[in-house]
């Protein structure tokens, strides 16, 4: 009588809930995990032309122009284009729009200056890549000179829409020519 072991049952994990907590856990982890999308080149295009509408006269010494071929080169220059490291793509670009006229090779005034970007279908995307981050780069330094010499302040720190940030925007403005690749 006192020998009589009664089994016992073995315990058991209820499986009932088990479903409830997966999907809490799942809404969970979609709610705050972020997805990072690849949103491209910001890049803000100019209206379409009229059909008639012919390009206005530019002088050459406004315009630099900036080829990066197949091989990866970058050429840059108002004349004959030259073979560029793109490192130095964003200095040159500075002297290029500050220029005001002195030399006579390069762009008379900043609000005249254009930078004409231009590749072949073959151009390594890297490369050119690259070369624009470097334009971007030029033009974002010297807005932040200006705005740091005028209002004590960098370009991104201004607020958008104000009065400052616009001066300083039309101080420098960015003219970028992206031209259709060649064949």
């Amino acid at each position: 009588m006192f020998n009589d072991k009664k089994e016992r049952e073995d315990p058991e994990v209820g499986g009932a809930g088990m479903a409830d907590i997966a999907f809490l856990l799942l809404i969970f982890f979609l709610l705050v995990t972020t997805i990072d999308v690849d949103t491209g080149i910001g890049l803000q295009l100019p209206p379409a032309p009229q059909e008639d509408q012919k390009p206005p006269p530019i002088k050459t010494r406004n315009m630099m122009k900036i080829l990066v071929n197949a091989q990866g080169m970058v050429l840059m220059g108002t004349g004959e284009p030259e073979p560029t490291p793109v490192p130095q793509v964003k200095q040159k670009i500075k002297e290029f729009v500050t220029n005001r006229g002195q030399n006579p090779n390069l762009s008379d005034s900043p609000d005249k200056a254009i930078v004409s970007i231009k590749t072949q279908r073959a151009t390594p995307y890297n490369v050119y890549i690259d070369m624009l981050d470097e334009v971007m780069g030029a033009y974002r330094d010297l807005r932040n000179q200006a705005a740091q010499a005028q209002f004590g302040k960098t370009y991104d720190q201004l607020k958008d829409g104000s009065p400052e940030k616009g001066k300083v925007k039309d101080t420098y403005p960015k003219k970028i020519s992206i031209a259709e690749p060649d064949q």
